[in-house]
């Protein structure tokens, strides 16, 4: 098997590991249970049917904030590293925004546009876009002058020379938003989900925290962690290894 498989595989063993010897050192369920003692309520929550609605729920609000985050992000950041005197105009908002606590945003947008879906979508993206537009902004930044001048030269249309230009210089640093991006999102979804939300994994661990419930808070926290990693591995990762292939050549 190839070193990228089994490297991760034999690193995630080693984690359980710690995690069995430190429930070991406990030795109270209650307060950390070993590995393998997640396996029936894991089966429980799946066959109810709860753990899938919940996670779905989940998994269809990050999808949207990621989705507006991106794109916003790209946009704004590319614009203010290419254009300095918009920069100069935004970057005080930028920094006001990147220092703005996740909860009061999260707090404010319940209060202004109420306890709805359109609310918890809006909080997760405003506190994601100004982390992918500071990440964009540098590559923005570090475009070669070269490569613009030849497009100049060969009088490519903007479309095509955002394409073949641009975008190819900017992919590290895309790569780089998205995957910090899908960590940070699904945790202020988490966060959505536990003050304001009647569905999704975060309303559950806050339901079970209330009854004190650590396996269960175990169960639907680690069952979203296995989907970002899936996502990490079957998606971000190959898109980097591609990004590098080419840069390469």
């Amino acid at each position: 098997m190839p070193d990228r498989i089994v490297v991760p595989l034999v690193s995630i063993l080693g984690l359980l590991a710690l995690w069995a010897g430190a429930a070991a050192l406990t030795a109270d369920p209650q307060i950390l249970p070993f590995p393998w003692a997640l396996a029936e309520p894991f089966g429980q929550a799946i066959r109810s049917g709860e753990l899938p609605y919940h996670l779905g729920r989940t998994l269809t609000r990050v999808a949207w904030a990621f989705c507006l985050a991106m794109g916003g992000g790209v946009a704004l950041g590319l614009a203010m590293g290419r254009l300095p005197r918009l920069d100069r105009w935004l970057d005080p908002w930028l920094v006001v925004f990147l220092n703005l606590p996740a909860l009061v945003l999260i707090v404010l947008c319940y209060l202004w546009i109420g306890l709805t879906e359109t609310a918890a979508i809006v909080a997760v993206t405003l506190n994601k876009i100004p982390q992918v537009t500071t990440v964009i902004r540098e590559g923005a930044r570090a475009l070669s002058r070269d490569l613009d001048a030849m497009a100049q030269v060969y009088r490519m249309p903007p479309l095509a020379r955002l394409r073949h230009v641009v975008l190819p210089q900017l992919a590290p640093f895309m790569v780089a938003a998205a995957r910090s991006g899908i960590a940070v999102i699904w945790k202020i979804v988490l966060v959505v989900e536990f003050l304001g939300r009647s569905d999704g994994i975060g309303f559950q661990i806050h339901l079970y925290f209330q009854l004190f419930d650590v396996t269960r808070v175990l169960v639907y926290a680690l069952s979203f962690v296995a989907v970002m990693l899936a996502v990490e591995w079957l998606f971000l990762q190959p898109w980097e290894r591609r990004i590098r292939r080419w840069r390469a050549a």
